[in-house]
């Protein structure tokens, strides 16, 4: 009865949806394509005549699909006779998937969560097993997965304080979801003990996969690049940047920041650029984009860093990382590239996504904990004026990521008992 009224509740907000599909294409076009695939229509050759059977991995936008690779590396290297097939949500997460991965995997828009439309895209893509990364429930694909015998499991599970209240609301229908998952694999055992209190059963704790991703060596000579471009300035990065972070940021850079130091700002969503672009131009800053791929200007003071995939190289070129999503009630980004790449980090109260992480990375040093943009400035001009203090919380990411590696293998031995 609950997944009753659930899919009664979708199909009436099935007008919204395409109403939001519409307005954010006004932004970003891309929302405009693929539209048969969000209603479980495909490519009649997409998926059929294909000899190798498919591993499905959901991925629902850009912080999950890259959280992904350490696992679909592993899982190409023990299954080369399966295909990986993502499915996503957003075209964010879409065009990563293609950045990271390019033709070695396919990729699909996930349906809207109605019976008929999930029935159909087993019945075109027939996976041998299903995987989602981190927390979707979607109770009619988890049920079709069960009529259809797809031992479907979620992995890299997170399930924040926040989450758990709100799954609660709908106990019935998140019990329902959960117990159709063959396994869990949780980032933590907090993780796991909310998901328990839901009632998720066959609950192991794995460990984050997101501290098992290396930077490419591509992205590490691209960095090498960035870093002569700045030329012998000290920069500091704001990755990742959610709506309203950037103009306290700007703002609290013009009042205190040190005028020979370089900001580069890289918002989470690329329909964002030109926005940030306009904020920064707006304050009287001297501004370039990382597009045109020019030489830094003695005066530039921001460089907004419109491109995607990039983030490691970001990271790797800057002395300061201050993550975004944090100074706002968005709960924070991933803070684990900007460790394992060695810079220190500068974070916002707002971490609730991040919360083990963000509070381990503090205790041990790799971490600072910021009040608001004022704050996070005077920090910044603090560590600038301070080669040690960086150094030691250099090398204190760097032992901090390295120490949380190994849940790729974990979870790949959860996976390997269905693919047997």
């Amino acid at each position: 009865m609950a997944r009753l009224i659930y899919t009664l509740v979708v199909l009436a907000l099935m007008p919204w949806a395409i109403l939001h599909l519409l307005w954010r294409a006004r932004k970003q076009p891309e929302y405009l394509r693929h539209w048969g695939e969000r209603f479980g229509y495909f490519a009649a050759t997409d998926g059929q005549g294909f000899p190798k059977p498919t591993i499905w991995l959901h991925a629902v936008s850009v912080g999950e699909t890259r959280a992904a690779q350490p696992l679909v590396t592993a899982l190409r290297e023990r299954y080369p006779d399966h295909r990986i097939l993502f499915t996503h949500m957003t075209p964010t997460g879409r065009a990563t998937s293609e950045a990271l991965f390019g033709d070695s995997v396919d990729r699909i828009y996930l349906p809207y969560d109605t019976p008929w439309a999930m029935r159909r895209f087993l019945r075109h893509y027939r996976p041998v097993l299903g995987l989602i990364m981190e927390t979707e429930l979607w109770p009619n694909l988890i049920a079709a997965c069960t009529q259809a015998k797809v031992p479907l499991r979620l992995v890299n599970a997170r399930l924040s304080a926040r989450s758990a209240r709100r799954y609660a609301l709908f106990h019935a229908l998140a019990r329902e979801a959960l117990q159709g998952l063959v396994a869990i694999g949780a980032q933590s055992a907090a993780d796991a003990e909310r998901l328990e209190a839901l009632g998720a059963q066959r609950v192991t704790v794995t460990g984050n996969i997101k501290f098992d991703i290396e930077a490419p060596p591509e992205q590490l000579q691209l960095a090498r690049e960035f870093r002569a471009r700045y030329g012998s300035r000290h920069v500091w990065v704001a990755a990742s940047t959610r709506e309203g972070e950037e103009v306290l940021i700007l703002d609290a850079w013009q009042r205190a920041g040190p005028d020979e130091a370089l900001l580069v700002i890289v918002p989470r969503h690329p329909q964002r650029f030109d926005e940030v672009m306009r904020l920064a131009s707006e304050r009287g800053f001297a501004v370039q984009r990382r597009s045109d791929n020019a030489a830094i200007a003695a005066f530039t003071q921001v460089l907004i860093g419109d491109s995607m995939g990039e983030m490691f190289a970001f990271y790797a070129s800057a002395d300061i990382a201050f993550i975004g999503g944090s100074l706002l009630d968005f709960g924070s980004q991933n803070l684990i590239e900007a460790a394992a790449c060695g810079t220190p980090i500068l974070i916002g109260p707002s971490t609730r996504n991040f919360a083990e992480a963000a509070r381990a990375a503090i205790d041990c040093g790799a971490a600072l904990a910021i009040l608001d943009a004022d704050d996070l400035v005077s920090e910044v001009n603090a560590l600038l004026s301070s080669a040690e203090r960086r150094r030691q919380m250099s090398a204190a990411g760097r032992a901090f990521a390295e120490r949380h590696r190994g849940a790729t293998a974990r979870t790949l031995e959860l996976i390997s008992r269905a693919v047997r």
